[in-house]
């Protein structure tokens, strides 16, 4: 099979020919083997597929839909609905050409009114991309595969949000009446990429089949993606071993196993910790500054110093996570400061502002209850949280856990608020404005129909830094503006960021074709096949 190594020699081979657009890629494909029934694990189970923030929506939607962009292995923008785009010099007009030929799985031609529509949708209701293309003054379709873009001011973050996940293109004809966060098609997509929605059993499966009309000619190779939806963790374990399964790009199997894996030579499976980099997931304690307990800074502060982050990263996560010094991984250099107070595992300190709080402990030595909810994407984000309950209670704090699917978890953190803690985690995304500043801290981004800040955190200087790291043209202020940012999160901790979650994907050694970049994981699976 001619790999890529070798069409890197045949492009120095053939230095000075003109090859025709596509010309490598078919030869590639020659090889591959076409067919085939992929089997993917997926945990948890989504509530719904479009418009969500869900990372299992986002890996199932991602083959059913195309976005703007995608991203190649070095973070570089690859064209999808987008064929290309011009920006102007002052950066405040974006012009897309919207690929030609290109069809909803109706069979409704896609145009540039479709994107304009998804563009605006995703302004008024989107928590990840809506508060950056806030700065788009005006969308305009001047014709059937041209949106001109306006922007009030010029947007760095912008170019990291165009992709399927973050801004999703959506059929206007399908969605231009009523509320599109209740569309009936949230739940059966009609999409425009590679794979077709076929059939969904709650509790059990989701399956989508190739899509034969596909703009990218001869792709996808596979013929049905189903993703199955196992609650329980050896299950998951035993459905990959055995080849039942072939593919897990979530935390998938119990932890151990994956060490297993890692340290097996003769493991069917690889264990694979690409595609998460452009993810960057932050795991940590929010807060509900609503509760009139953690208005005081010095209780935030004591809860901080009374966890043992490194006794999470290893006893909760098994070594696949490491101490965060703040709301941005140390990985993305670009943006990150270790320059931030930082709480160490303290627990006289943890005590000494608890009782200067006047949190003094009762006759049981409970100085203060509060309830948690951790995340519920597996036994990993529940066992960590029984660990934050027990060294809660070492500093005379009482912890309740409690367990809500999907869909209403995300309901009573964003939108309800009604909880007083959470453990979760954000991903940061490439641009931490996306994932950390408006997310965690933004106080207008609760103003979105789907929520967002759901510490309810008000800080008119937090405020100020989001809002000119979004505009700044110059790369070296704005990274300062961000720098202050992480400074300023730090020191009022309206939310304790705890770990880098450092994420794998669990793959069978007979399937190729997955795409490695750095956002690889919500990556579609157009390119995927099984070896012989």
């Amino acid at each position: 099979m001619t790999n890529r190594r070798d069409f890197l020699r045949l492009s120095g081979a053939l230095a000075g020919v003109t090859l025709l657009p596509g010309l490598v890629e078919q030869a590639m494909a020659q090889d591959v083997k076409k067919g085939g029934h992929l089997v993917v694990s997926l945990v948890p189970e989504p509530p719904a597929l479009v418009l969500q923030g869900t990372h299992p929506s986002h890996v199932i939607i991602l083959n059913v839909s195309d976005g703007l962009v995608s991203y190649g292995e070095k973070g570089e923008l690859i064209p999808q609905i987008a064929s290309s785009w011009e920006q102007s010099d002052d950066g405040k007009q974006v012009t897309i050409h919207v690929r030609e030929g290109v069809k909803w799985h109706d069979g409704t031609p896609l145009t540039a009114k479709d994107v304009k529509f998804s563009i605006e949708v995703a302004q008024k209701t989107n928590t990840i991309s809506g508060p950056t293309l806030r700065s788009i003054s005006s969308v305009e379709a001047t014709d059937d595969n041209m949106v001109v873009l306006n922007f009030s001011t010029p947007s760095q973050a912008f170019w990291s949000v165009i992709d399927g996940a973050k801004t999703q293109i959506i059929p206007e004809h399908l969605y231009k009446d009523g509320d599109p966060l209740t569309n009936p098609y949230n739940i059966k997509p009609v999409g425009n990429g590679p794979f077709r929605f076929k059939e969904w059993v709650r509790g059990s499966h989701l399956t989508v089949e190739r899509n034969p009309d596909y703009w990218d000619q001869g792709k996808p190779y596979l013929d049905e993606i189903t993703f199955r939806f196992l609650p329980d963790a050896g299950a998951r374990a035993i459905a990959l071993q055995t080849g039942e399964a072939h593919y897990a790009p979530l935390l998938a199997i119990p932890l151990v196993e994956a060490k297993r894996i890692e340290a097996s030579a003769d493991s069917p499976l690889s264990i694979e910790r690409s595609g998460w980099d452009s993810i960057a997931p932050i795991y940590f304690l929010n807060l509900n500054l609503e509760r009139e307990f953690f208005k005081d800074v010095r209780v935030r502060k004591a809860i901080a110093h009374a966890l043992d982050r490194k006794l999470l990263a290893n006893n909760g996560f098994f070594g696949y996570a490491k101490p965060a010094t703040g709301p941005i991984a140390s990985y993305q250099e670009r943006f990150y400061t270790p320059d931030t107070e930082q709480y160490d595992f303290n627990v006289e300190k943890a005590e000494q502002l608890l009782d200067e709080a006047g949190l003094s402990k009762d006759a049981n030595g409970v100085r203060l209850s509060f309830d948690n909810m951790p995340i519920p994407y597996g036994e990993d984000y529940t066992r960590t949280a029984q660990l934050i309950q027990q060294l809660l209670k070492r500093v005379g704090i009482q912890v309740e856990l409690k367990s809500y699917d999907v869909a209403t978890y995300f309901r009573k953190l964003n939108v309800e608020r009604d909880y007083d803690t959470a453990s979760l985690y954000y991903s940061t995304f490439s641009d931490p404005q996306i994932g950390a500043a408006f997310r965690r801290y933004w106080s207008k981004a609760k103003e979105t129909p789907a929520g967002g800040n759901s510490s309810a955190y008000v800080s008119a200087e937090a405020d100020r830094l989001i809002e000119a790291a979004l505009v700044e043209p110059n790369v070296e202020k704005r990274h300062q503006l961000i720098v202050e940012l992480q400074k300023l999160a730090q020191t009022e901790l309206p939310s304790i960021s705890l770990l880098e979650l450092e994420f794998f994907r669990v793959r069978s050694k007979r399937l190729e074709g997955i795409n490695n970049g750095p956002f690889g994981a919500f990556a579609s699976l157009a390119s995927a096949s099984f070896k012989d």
